[in-house]
């Protein structure tokens, strides 16, 4: 079963995610960037659903660039899933290696479709 992170830090976006993608794959959480680069480094998610803006020291992006910037890790499929959408905002995430970029709201089946694209 393919194994996804949810990184948002509001609980009723990590709440719906799980309910739509439970039944297909295995679903992780966390609540902020910091506490995300840990579960992706030793969890090793096929796919990461990030949020950009959340508290603590590292916002989505940073995330984004960790994993994109680590050989070990970049080959991970992150999804940014944020309110931030301006254009500007969308080619951020797209120029540091996002595969995919939601606006909330958003639809889930727009994202599940997605996600079973990519994962197959």
């Amino acid at each position: 079963m393919h194994k996804i992170l949810v990184v948002d830090d509001h609980l009723d976006i990590r709440k719906l995610m799980r309910i739509t993608l439970d039944k297909e794959y295995l679903v992780i959480e966390a609540e902020n960037g910091d506490s995300a680069l840990d579960i992706i480094r030793h969890e090793r998610p096929d796919l990461v659903l990030l949020d950009i803006m959340m508290p603590g020291k590292l916002d989505g992006l940073a995330v984004l660039e960790a994993v994109k910037g680590d050989p070990e890790l970049n080959g991970t499929c992150v999804v940014m899933l944020t309110a931030r959408g301006q254009v500007k905002d969308y080619e951020a995430g797209m120029l540091r290696g996002a595969d995919g970029y939601f606006i909330k709201p958003f639809s889930p089946l727009q994202l599940l479709g997605f996600i079973r694209k990519r994962l197959g």
